[in-house]
């Protein structure tokens, strides 16, 4: 049976929800309840954004050692430097850069060329490189790109050393049908990508997130990226419990395995819930 990893971003992309800020404390014990719940990586946090997020990114790194531990990052040489430096002190450490790849976000927002998008993919993946061996390279606002074009990106990622490449539905706009085409056209088409982990990102703004991971993880997905309760900016992200659950009930079906303790969702859902005030519906 295929195993698959999950990344939980509850404390990075889920602490974006208006309104979901935490405290260092509050964060320690989300991440050590992570830990025991089984996920593989906890992205702790964007350690460029503010001086709060890298000192959180690195107290967790400094706590936690039986998770890797992941910073985001822009792909510039200094948001790099800052996220090494957040989790240089993990066990498995790992950078996660992410550079737009859609029309309309290299246009009015990157201001760049998709040449210049190419260039500077090769760059900071480089770059990142020498601090550490894991590198995950997400393509943001995949899910409006080019096909063909995110082709040459993510196997110019490949060879400037990516080990994870992300796939977000950053704007959550995505149907099942079209997420499981794309992962397919991707396996099928980038070189090299049988030596990489592909990975699954999916916001929920058309109440699509959860099965957009399935989906993706039936084409050849093999990390997810969630969050406790399905929290996140906008209408939030695919959550946890939906998809870990999905697999377990219908294993039969999925033929995947995770490393999450299933025994330890309850509680961890209800921490997350009274930390950020975001209730769960009945």
């Amino acid at each position: 049976m295929a195993s698959i990893k999950i990344l939980d971003t509850t404390l990075r992309d889920g602490e974006q929800s208006p309104g979901c800020s935490m405290n260092l404390t509050e964060k320690i014990e989300i991440a050590r309840n992570l830990q025991r719940l089984g996920v593989d990586i906890i992205e702790t946090g964007f350690a460029a954004a503010s001086p709060g997020d890298l000192q959180a990114v690195k107290t967790i790194s400094g706590i936690i050692r039986d998770c890797s531990i992941c910073s985001l990052a822009r792909a510039t040489q200094k948001d790099i430097d800052i996220a090494w430096e957040g989790i240089r002190a993990a066990v498995e450490p790992r950078i996660h850069i992410f550079l737009a790849t859609s029309p309309v976000h290299m246009k009015y927002k990157l201001k760049m060329s998709p040449d210049d998008v190419i260039r500077h993919t090769a760059d900071a993946v480089k770059y990142a490189k020498i601090y550490c061996s894991d590198i995950e390279f997400s393509a943001e606002d995949a899910g409006r790109s080019d096909w063909s074009f995110l082709v040459k990106v993510f196997e110019t990622a490949i060879k400037n050393g990516a080990t994870v490449l992300n796939v977000p539905d950053t704007v959550g706009y995505m149907t099942p049908e079209e997420i499981f085409k794309l992962f397919s056209y991707l396996k099928n088409n980038v070189k090299g990508i049988e030596n990489v982990t592909l990975s699954t990102h999916n916001h929920d703004d058309l109440g699509l997130a959860t099965a957009n991971t399935l989906a993706a993880i039936r084409a050849g997905a093999r990390q997810a990226e969630l969050t406790i309760n399905g929290i996140g900016e906008r209408a939030g992200n695919a959550s946890l419990e939906e998809v870990v659950m999905s697999l377990e009930t219908r294993k039969s079906f999925y033929n995947i395995d995770t490393n999450i303790n299933t025994r330890r969702i309850y509680r961890t859902s209800r921490l997350v819930q009274s930390i950020t005030g975001f209730s769960v519906p009945p």
